[in-house]
C-alpha cells in the first residue's frame, strides 16, 4: 500500500484528498494506529446552510447555499442511474431530512463526508440524465455563493455515451493533485522490531455520506464507531494484540478497502460491527446476531441484510464496475477450508461469551454472502449488535453500561479464540 499514498493538497479553508478513493485504506490505518495529527476545527470548513430543488420531470436544477465558493467535480454513474458531485470537505449545516424527498430526476441525495478533507453529494435519480451544466455563483445581490447543477432528461444510450466521455470515472478530488516535493535522500534507520502479536481488524460498518439504518436522532454509523472503539481500547489493554480499525471518525470507506485492510495487514481476525433494522412491515426482531461467510444465505432474513449491506459502495456514490479482481473471484478462494473453519470457530466461541451477558436473535448463528467477509486468508465475522428497530435493543446499542458488558464478552472470546490458535500455530500470521 505504500505505492498509493494520500496527497493532501491545502486549499485556503479545506484539505482534499488528492488521491483516489482505494486510497482510503491507508488513510484509515494511520488514524487507526493513531499517528501524530492536527485536527482540524469545523469552523475552518466552508459552510453549507441551504439546498432546494426546483423543476420537473425533464430538467431539474439543485442548488447548494455556502458561505463561500468552492472548487468541485460533478460526473454520472449508471445502474442505479446516479450523478455525484464532489467538493472538499464541508460543514453541512442543513435542515432536518433535506435530502429524503426529491423532485423532478431527483429521487433523493445524500450528502456527508467521503475521505479526509472530501465531501460527496449523491443523487439517485429517476432515470437516465445528463448534467446540462454545473457552476459556481460569487456571492451577489443579497444571495450566498451558490453551487448550481442543472439535469437534464435523456435516453439510455446518450446516457451511457456521457459515460464514455468520464471513461468510468473513479472518486477523484475535486481540484488537481498538488505538485509533491521531491522525498530527500533516504536515511538509514536501524531496522525496527518485529511485532509477531496478532492482529485484529475491527470494522465499524457505513460511515460518512452513508449513514447506515436509522431509527429518530440515532444512526447505525455512529452506534457501530462507538463500540468498536470501545473494543479496540479493551483489546488493546491486554497487551497482546496489535488492533487495526477501518475508520477512526466519520469517514466512508468502500466495503472492497475494508477487506483490503485486513489482508495487507496479515490480520489473524477481522471483526465488523453492525446494528441491523426490519422494516415496520416485516414485524419486530431482537437480539444479536453473528454472521460468517456463505455463498448461499441461511435464511431469507440473512439473504436481505446482505444485500442490504452489500449496497453500501453504491451508496456512496463507488463506481462499482471498478472492484477488483481478487475481490470479484473471492469465492473460490474461499474454498480454502482453514479459513472458513477459523471463521465459524470463532462465531461459536463469540456466541458461547456473548449469550451469558447479551440478548440474542433466537437464531444467533447465521451466513450469507456479505461482500465486506471476502478475505480468502483472514478469519471473518459480521456481528449485528442488535436491531434499532426494536425498542429494547436501540436502548440497549446507547447504553455505556451493556456496551461494557458486550466489549468484555467479545474480548473474552477473542482471548479463546487465539489460545487455542497460537497453542497450535505460534505467534505468526
Amino acid at each position: 500500500m505504500a505505492n498509493r499514498a494520500n496527497h493532501l493538497v491545502l486549499l485556503g479553508y479545506s484539505l482534499v484528498c488528492g488521491a483516489a478513493l482505494p486510497c482510503l485504506a491507508p488513510a484509515a490505518l494511520g488514524a487507526a494506529e493513531r499517528q501524530s495529527s492536527i485536527p482540524v476545527a469545523a469552523s475552518m470548513f466552508p459552510i453549507a446552510s441551504g439546498v432546494r430543488l426546483a423543476g420537473d420531470a425533464r430538467q431539474t436544477r439543485f442548488v447548494l447555499d455556502l458561505d463561500k465558493t468552492v472548487p468541485f467535480r460533478a460526473f454520472p454513474l449508471a445502474d442505479p442511474y446516479r450523478v455525484v458531485v464532489d467538493i472538499p470537505q464541508v460543514n453541512f449545516q442543513l435542515p432536518s431530512g433535506a435530502g429524503t424527498e426529491g423532485r423532478g430526476l431527483v429521487k433523493a441525495f445524500r450528502y456527508g463526508l467521503v475521505m479526509p478533507g472530501g465531501s460527496r453529494i449523491v443523487f439517485d435519480l429517476t432515470g437516465p440524465a445528463k448534467i446540462a451544466n454545473s457552476y459556481m455563483l460569487d456571492a451577489a445581490n443579497g444571495q450566498p455563493p451558490r453551487l448550481v447543477l442543472e439535469l437534464e432528461e435523456v435516453d439510455r444510450t446518450a446516457f451511457v455515451q456521457s459515460l464514455a466521455a468520464e471513461s468510468r470515472p473513479e472518486l477523484k478530488p475535486a481540484i488537481a493533485d498538488a505538485p509533491i516535493a521531491a522525498e530527500p535522500a533516504a536515511v538509514s534507520k536501524p531496522a525496527a522490531a518485529v511485532d509477531l502479536r496478532p492482529v485484529i481488524v475491527i470494522d465499524p460498518g457505513h460511515g460518512g455520506i452513508d449513514n447506515g439504518t436509522q431509527a429518530g436522532s440515532e444512526n447505525e454509523k455512529k452506534l457501530v464507531l462507538d463500540f468498536g472503539l470501545a473494543l479496540r481500547d479493551r483489546i488493546e489493554k491486554s497487551g497482546k494484540y496489535r488492533v487495526v480499525m477501518t475508520r477512526t471518525d466519520d469517514t466512508f470507506i468502500p466495503l472492497a478497502d475494508r477487506v483490503k485492510i485486513a489482508r495487507n495487514q496479515s490480520a489473524a481476525l477481522f471483526v465488523s460491527i453492525h446494528a441491523d433494522a426490519l422494516p415496520r412491515r416485516e414485524g419486530d426482531a431482537q437480539g444479536a446476531t453473528i454472521y460468517t461467510l456463505s455463498d448461499r444465505a441461511s435464511d431469507a432474513e440473512a439473504e436481505r441484510l446482505a444485500e442490504a449491506e452489500n449496497k453500501a459502495d453504491a451508496i456512496g456514490g463507488v463506481n462499482l464496475t471498478e472492484e477488483p479482481t481478487d475481490v470479484a473471484d473471492i469465492l473460490i478462494d474461499l474454498a480454502q477450508r482453514e479459513t472458513r473453519n477459523f471463521s465459524n470457530r470463532f462465531a461459536r466461541l463469540l456466541m458461547s461469551d456473548m449469550k451469558n451477558t447479551v440478548r440474542m436473535h433466537k437464531n444467533p448463528l447465521k451466513s450469507a454472502g456479505f461482500k465486506v467477509l471476502k478475505a480468502p486468508d483472514v478469519p471473518s465475522v459480521l456481528i449485528e449488535l442488535g436491531y434499532v428497530s426494536n425498542k429494547g435493543d436501540l436502548e440497549n446499542l446507547v447504553s455505556e453500561s451493556w456496551r461494557s458488558r458486550t466489549v468484555g464478552s467479545m474480548a473474552h472470546a477473542i482471548d479463546a479464540f487465539f489460545a487455542k490458535r497460537l497453542a497450535t500455530a505460534g505467534p505468526a500470521n
